[in-house]
């Protein structure tokens, strides 16, 4: 994934998001020339107090920094979140209050995926997301967009081994729960209360083999309907509130 580029990022949401959480990587804002609202006021004077001057420009300007993407008259440039990195994570272990929770996703590609499963992840309070480094998306403003903010609340960790990793996780005391199809055991089956990283396999291969066989676990999601799998992001939705319910609170 590559961090060193900047970031465009735009839409009211996704801008307010990171000028009140990311205020010190926001490099500058553009506010489509002769727009007035109250939310573009706030966004200006949040950037102002942060030493950003808004700029003016006109939609013409603002189509092309986003290619033509819905900007609702908005667009910052910032530098990217930083990652965290496994080692890092790791050494936090000891002094959480709480149990580990997080997300793996086996070479994600789709960045709307990656940016849907930030948001997931942080609506359930989930530490953390491991991507693989190679042949999976990279932050985009794609991912900005539909991270809704949560770019800056869950941290990416990205890994060049995955094997590796998983590997490191459970030398950690962490269980590694697949999510995967045409399996037996169903995700409401296990003890989810200890700590746990949920290993989601990238859109239609799934789980490679051998990340599947590194896992402690395998269950599946029951699908009533006649849909044989769910989207990546769904399906860690579905993953992450089945923890959250069964620790009857927030995870952190």
């Amino acid at each position: 994934m590559n961090h060193d580029k900047t970031l465009l990022v735009y839409g009211l949401h996704a801008v307010h998001a990171t000028l009140t959480r990311a205020a010190t990587d926001v490099l500058e804002l553009w506010i489509r020339h002769g727009a007035t609202s109250r939310e573009l006021d706030e966004l200006a004077g949040l950037a102002q107090r942060s030493g950003v001057q808004p700029q003016r420009v006109t939609a013409d300007v603002l189509d092309r920094f986003t290619a033509g993407a819905a900007h609702q008259g908005v667009v910052v440039r910032r530098r990217p979140p930083a990652q965290l990195s496994l080692v890092d994570y790791l050494g936090r272990l000891a002094s959480r209050p709480n149990p580990a929770l997080l997300m793996i996703i086996d070479q994600v590609q789709d960045p709307h995926n990656l940016g849907a499963s930030l948001r997931v992840a942080d609506a359930a309070g989930a530490d953390a997301i491991v991507v693989t480094k190679d042949r999976s998306a990279s932050v985009t403003s794609a991912v900005a967009k539909v991270a809704s903010g949560a770019l800056d609340t869950v941290p990416l960790i990205g890994v060049t081994n995955l094997a590796r990793a998983l590997e490191d996780l459970k030398a950690a005391g962490i269980w590694l729960v697949g999510a995967t199809h045409g399996v037996p055991q169903t995700i409401y089956a296990l003890d989810l209360k200890g700590p746990i990283a949920w290993v989601i396999g990238g859109e239609g291969r799934g789980l490679r083999r051998l990340t599947r066989d590194s896992c402690d676990f395998l269950a599946s999601i029951p699908m009533r309907g006649q849909v044989a799998s769910l989207n990546l992001s769904t399906a860690a939705a579905v993953c992450l509130y089945e923890t959250v319910r069964q620790r009857g609170e927030r995870t952190k």
